[in-house]
C-alpha cells in the first residue's frame, strides 16, 4: 500500500494514548496516529465535524481503537453511535480498554465492536499487541 493507513485512538488517559502511538511509530506501516481525549471529540473527528472538517489533514481511519471507561460520553455510547451512522458503520471498531468485565465484553459485541482487546499491563506486551493489530486490521484485512 503506497499511503500510510491512519488509526484513531479514543482515550482520556495520556498515557496509554502515548503508548499506543509509540508502538505504532514502530510498526513497518507507518501509520498516522489520531488522537481523541474524549467521546464527543471522536464523534467530531469520524463525522468530519468542526475542527476536523478537513479530510485531507484528518482523513477517516482505517480503524478506531476505542477505550471504555471515559468520562462524559463512555466508548459504549461512541460505539452505538458509530454502528448507526450510515456514513462510518463500516469503520472497523477495535475495543482497547483495561476493563475484563463479562458485561463490557458482551455489550461492545452486541453493539458491533468488532473486536475486544484487554490493554497489557507491560510495554512490551502492549507493542506486541499493538503490532499484531498493525498487521492484521491494516494489513491482511480488507476493507469495504
Amino acid at each position: 500500500m503506497s499511503e500510510s493507513p491512519h488509526v484513531l485512538i479514543v482515550d482520556d488517559n495520556e498515557m496509554d494514548t502515548e503508548l499506543a502511538a509509540e508502538a505504532f511509530r514502530h510498526s513497518s506501516q507507518g501509520t498516522v496516529v489520531h488522537v481523541a481525549n474524549n467521546g464527543q471529540q471522536a464523534l467530531d473527528y469520524l463525522l468530519g465535524r468542526n475542527p476536523y472538517s478537513d479530510r485531507k489533514l484528518y482523513p477517516l481511519p482505517r480503524v478506531v481503537l476505542l477505550d471504555i471507561k471515559m468520562p462524559g460520553m463512555d466508548g459504549l455510547e461512541v460505539l452505538q453511535k458509530v454502528k448507526g451512522d450510515d456514513s462510518i458503520k463500516h469503520l472497523p471498531v477495535i475495543m482497547l480498554t483495561s476493563s475484563a468485565d463479562q458485561r463490557d465484553r458482551a455489550r461492545s459485541y452486541e453493539l458491533g465492536a468488532n473486536s475486544y482487546l484487554v490493554k497489557p499491563v507491560s510495554f512490551g506486551q502492549f507493542r506486541t499487541m499493538v503490532g499484531v493489530i498493525d498487521e492484521y486490521w491494516l494489513n491482511l484485512n480488507v476493507t469495504a
